[in-house]
């Protein structure tokens, strides 16, 4: 089993998501569950990468080229896998993993969270989608969804794509223990 953790890059945050971060990749690895990552060498996915092997977890990071190229990766992962573009680094991404975990982030995360929701909603992937809103990061975002929801540009049972935890544990248990979507949901998706 693998589990994607989208995540950023920034080292400029508050320490309370880099602790995060560890804990929950430390957690994944102690249950022998794979972490994939966007195999960057700094910030939220370095300290998810480093606390995983640490803890003898395996590692795969998926980076397009022209990353590794300006020498953003990270050099000590299980696996590394270059892409060709960020859109082939996303799909690759949820190809490979049986769940994903959204860290707090900018653009790149929001941006990978929204997507990976909307496939969902499509029923392209069918995966549990678990946002960590440590912090209370993602509250805007959040009520931003609820708001789509209220406003009938989503439809109520599409609050359900998504799971909400606040620590790495339940976040964690959310990403094991929530089924798969059911495919047949995807015609919902035109309200």
């Amino acid at each position: 089993m693998r589990i994607a953790v989208y995540c950023a890059s920034s080292t400029k945050i508050h320490p309370d998501y880099l602790h995060a971060a560890a804990e929950l990749s430390t957690l994944m690895a102690k249950q022998r569950i794979g972490l994939i990552n966007g195999a960057g060498n700094m910030g939220l996915m370095a300290a998810t990468s480093n606390a995983a092997l640490a803890a003898g977890g395996e590692v795969t990071g998926v980076i397009p080229t022209f990353m590794v190229e300006n020498g953003w990766h990270h050099t000590g992962l299980t696996r590394l896998i270059e892409t060709a573009d960020m859109h082939q680094r996303k799909q690759t991404i949820a190809d490979l993993s049986d769940g994903c975990i959204a860290l707090p982030g900018g653009c790149g995360t929001i941006e990978e969270l929204m997507e990976i929701i909307t496939w969902k909603q499509l029923g392209i992937y069918l995966k549990p989608i678990v946002i960590l809103n440590l912090r209370g990061y993602y509250d805007p975002l959040l009520q931003q969804l609820q708001r789509g929801i209220d406003e009938h540009f989503m439809g109520p049972l599409h609050a359900k794509i998504w799971r909400v935890a606040s620590t790495p544990q339940e976040a964690l248990d959310l990403a094991l223990s929530t089924p798969l979507w059911d495919p047949s949901l995807g015609k919902l998706a035109a309200i």
